[in-house]
Parts: C-alpha cells; sequence; structure tokens
C-alpha cells in the first residue's frame, strides 16, 4: 500500500502539480487573468482534444457499450443527488449548478489516465480511453448545460451547448473513424499538438484559481455547495460507481478502471465552464482544490482494495 501511495505521488501527483505552481505563482505576482482563457479552452483546445482523441482510439464495442451504459447511469445518480441536495438545502441556482458540476465531473484526463496507466497498464489504459472519451463529450455537452442551467432557460442553456465546437469535433471524428476515412498526416498532427497543450494550460488556469479564490471569505451557500460538493465526490461517488458497476455486471479489468475514474477528484475544466456561466467559479476552485489533495490519500486506499 505505501508503494503505491509513494509511486502514484511522483508519478503522478507530481507532474501535474507543476503547471498547477506556475499558475498560481502568476496569478500572485503579475496578475493573471483567467477569464480570457475561456475562449482558448472551449472553442480551441477542448476541440482539437476531443478530435485527436476519436480519431486515436482502438474501440472494442464490447466495451464502448459497457462503458457508455456506466457513464449514463452514474451521471443520472449523481445528477440527482446533486439536484437534490440542492433543493434540500435550498441553494441558490448558481451554487446548485456548480454543486452538479463537482458531483458529476472528473479528472479522469489529467489526472485519471497517468493514473491507470501506472497502476493497470498498457490493457488498463486502452480501457481508461474509451471512458475518456464518452467523459470529454459528456462534459463538454451536458456540462456546459449544466453550467448554463444557473444563467440561462432549458432553452438557453440547450443553444449553449450547439454553440461551442466541441460536439461537431466530436461528429466529425466519429464520421470519419466510422467510414475508414484516412486523416492525413499533417492534421493529425496538429490535432495532436492542440491536444498536447490541453492538460498544462487547463492546470495553468486552475492554480490561477486557487489564488483568485483563496483568501476570500465564501458566503454560506456557497460554502454549504463547497462542503456537499467535497462529500457527494470524495465520499457518495465511489458508493455509487459501485452500485453501477454492480447492477450492470460489469467484471474484471474493466470494473477496476472504471470504478477509480470515477472516484477522480473534481475535473479541472469545471473551473472553466463555471467560470463562464456563474455556476459559482469560486466554490467550484476550491472543489477541485481538496478533492485533488484528499485523493492522495482515497485513491491508494481504493486501488489497494480492489487490487
Amino acid at each position: 500500500m505505501f508503494q503505491i501511495v509513494l509511486a502514484t505521488l511522483f508519478q503522478a501527483i507530481v507532474p501535474l502539480s507543476i503547471p498547477v505552481i506556475v499558475g498560481a505563482v502568476l496569478a500572485r505576482y503579475k496578475k493573471l487573468d483567467t477569464k480570457p482563457f475561456q475562449i482558448l479552452f472551449l472553442y480551441f483546445l477542448i476541440p482539437g482534444l476531443i478530435f485527436d482523441t476519436f480519431i486515436n482510439v482502438e474501440i472494442v464495442m464490447t466495451d464502448v457499450y459497457k462503458t457508455l451504459a456506466f457513464s449514463i447511469l452514474n451521471l443520472l445518480l449523481l445528477w440527482g443527488l446533486a439536484v437534490g441536495l440542492g433543493k434540500f438545502l435550498k441553494l441558490p441556482s448558481r451554487e446548485t449548478a456548480g454543486l452538479t458540476l463537482v458531483s458529476t465531473f472528473t479528472n479522469s484526463v489529467n489526472y485519471g489516465l497517468p493514473l491507470i496507466l501506472l497502476t493497470f497498464g498498457q490493457l488498463g489504459l486502452e480501457k481508461a480511453s474509451v471512458y475518456v472519451v464518452i467523459q470529454m463529450v459528456i462534459v463538454n455537452t451536458v456540462g456546459i448545460y449544466f453550467a448554463a442551467r444557473s444563467s440561462f432557460t432549458f432553452k438557453g442553456a440547450l443553444k449553449s451547448v450547439f454553440s461551442l465546437p466541441a460536439i461537431y469535433a466530436a461528429i466529425l471524428a466519429t464520421l470519419l473513424k466510422f467510414f475508414d476515412i484516412p486523416v492525413p498526416i499533417g492534421i493529425q498532427t496538429g490535432f495532436s499538438m492542440i491536444a498536447d497543450a490541453y492538460a498544462p494550460v487547463v492546470l495553468t488556469i486552475l492554480g490561477a484559481q486557487m489564488v483568485n479564490v483563496g483568501a476570500k471569505k465564501s458566503e454560506q451557500s456557497v460554502s454549504l455547495a463547497l462542503w456537499s460538493g467535497i462529500f457527494v465526490r470524495l465520499f457518495a461517488s465511489p458508493l455509487i460507481a459501485l452500485i453501477c458497476l454492480l447492477l450492470l455486471r460489469i467484471e474484471g479489468i474493466l470494473f477496476s478502471v472504471l470504478f477509480i475514474l470515477a472516484c477522480m477528484p473534481v475535473a479541472v475544466n469545471s473551473v472553466v465552464l463555471a467560470e463562464k456561466f456563474n455556476a459559482s467559479p469560486k466554490m467550484v476552485s476550491k472543489s477541485i482544490l481538496w478533492t485533488t489533495l484528499a485523493s492522495f490519500i482515497i485513491l491508494p486506499v481504493l486501488i489497494g482494495i480492489i487490487r
């Protein structure tokens, strides 16, 4: 168990912490403003990452069906829990939207994939890639809807989903893959460069967000949403993921991979969506910070149990 903790720390956590620290330093001493990065993130990095991942991943249809079923069921249960908590605690719409983002979306790309590769090897990484692709589509469609609901009506939130290029990148890549249309090497290389830029930029934004919100005292509704989100992500989500996996009768390495990915800390791109649509970005940023720190202890324990 101790070896797993050390391996996770040095092979996954330390590399991810470098751009976070840089973002925090830039925000503290150079007053880095993260809002202009929203356009770069939503209209350039995310579509490029989705297209690159769809084109390159090797798909096993049995895994796709099981992973898709798990993703949808897990999402619905977590969404229902977040909305129920929001109503029970009488949270404003902004905090409820932020709580939904925190509860439903995990850091499966920047943190999850390195951790899966470290723990389960190349086979685990292949299984995880299907989940990550599905999650990227969900986060950048359903996630935008969740965030936009704090500021718009149902129609307006749905319009926001289709106003961003991520969904069209997924459709285009799927069609190319389905009809076996080759993508020229030069274009593939260009999109791979965009995908490689995703993680450091998003993690730098996260570091800057930590500094910008860390010293400010939160309102009561923000604090309630924060602790509720941390509870759901760290404690309720593993139980819900386990229930989903058992109901769907998923077994073997796919069980282990999906369980760990579903228990990851809050997705770093949640703060970008929260900031763009005013879905309590301060609460979302703090949730990312605390769930990520707590995951250094919780995830190795969960990995030790399932292995």
